[in-house]
């Protein structure tokens, strides 16, 4: 457990910096420049994780591509992505539609409309979704995963990266006018970032969901031994997620409307289950899929 502790404080450490340091970056930067409060104290918490997570892989031995999980050729590691992200894409379509058919979506007032402003959208929604895979596969079912495995086995890196991806997404902007910015802001802000955390039944079912999601995830880096299926299955169900945010939202009074989280409006029992489904076939698939590619490589031989 020594190795998810080390991760763990990283996260602690972070959001001490936030609130230790978001105030004196704000005085410094605020005359010059027009940043929010809670901007300022979200890119140096960013900072103080991006400074620890290079010194703790170099520490524990993780700095090399295997450890991060890129360790496959380039051209396997895309095909292999490629192949993850038209998985990730079709089952959360899949989700999507079964939202629908379940009468639990409404069109959005607003949505983007014609072919050129919904084509924005799918591309810059695509890219935030590899951006969002790429960091935390990285994170978590790289050097966390192979941190974890190493000293505890794959069963807890599969559960305690999933534990902590899960927990991760109840972070929330919160925002500080620039009126009532006053040297507690930065403890202010963490508070505010975490206030989801005072009240864990609300946020029960979307937890679940994500930590089932994290499992799904973990199984198939142990599956593959790297982390390209992951980021592919990851950029494909966020890319989904967020077009679907933007052109949709939660039908009110809808009669299965518990089956969306009041937390996003997404995740919850409807998700969690989805996941459930998936998580062996899913995990069944790349098993097979690792072992012929290993046949393959010993028949080249």
């Amino acid at each position: 457990m020594r190795a998810f502790a080390w991760f763990l404080g990283l996260m602690v450490v972070a959001l001490a910096a936030v609130a230790l340091l978001a105030y004196p970056a704000w005085t410094l930067l605020h005359p010059h420049f027009d940043f929010p409060f809670h901007r300022i104290g979200e890119r140096v918490g960013m900072l103080a994780l991006l400074l620890g997570f290079l010194a703790l892989a170099r520490h524990l031995g993780l700095a090399d591509r295997a450890s991060l999980g890129y360790g496959e050729p380039r051209r396997t590691f895309v095909r292999e992505m490629s192949l993850a992200l038209a998985l990730g894409v079709t089952t959360m379509l899949a989700v999507v539609g079964l939202m629908a058919a379940l009468g639990l979506l409404a069109w959005r007032a607003g949505a983007p409309a014609g072919a050129a402003a919904v084509t924005k959208l799918i591309v810059t929604r695509a890219l935030s979704g590899f951006a969002v895979a790429f960091i935390e596969e990285t994170f978590l079912r790289g050097a966390m995963h192979t941190a974890i495995e190493r000293e505890s086995g794959t069963r807890a890196a599969v559960l305690l990266t999933a534990l902590l991806y899960a927990a991760t997404h109840f972070f929330a902007s919160f925002h500080i006018a620039p009126g009532q910015v006053t040297p507690r802001s930065g403890v202010e802000l963490l508070a505010g970032t975490l206030h989801a955390f005072a009240h864990p039944l609300a946020i029960a079912d979307a937890f679940l969901a994500l930590f089932a999601v994290g499992v799904v995830l973990g199984l198939v880096r142990a599956a593959t031994g790297n982390i390209a299926a992951c980021i592919g299955l990851h950029a494909g169900w966020v890319w989904v997620m967020l077009v679907a945010h933007e052109l949709a939202q939660p039908r009110p009074g809808a009669p299965l409307g518990f089956l969306l989280s009041r937390f996003d409006g997404f995740v919850g029992w409807l998700v969690l289950a989805w996941t459930a489904l998936l998580a062996v076939p899913l995990w069944r698939f790349y098993l097979a899929r690792n072992a012929a590619g290993q046949d393959h490589a010993l028949c080249r031989r």
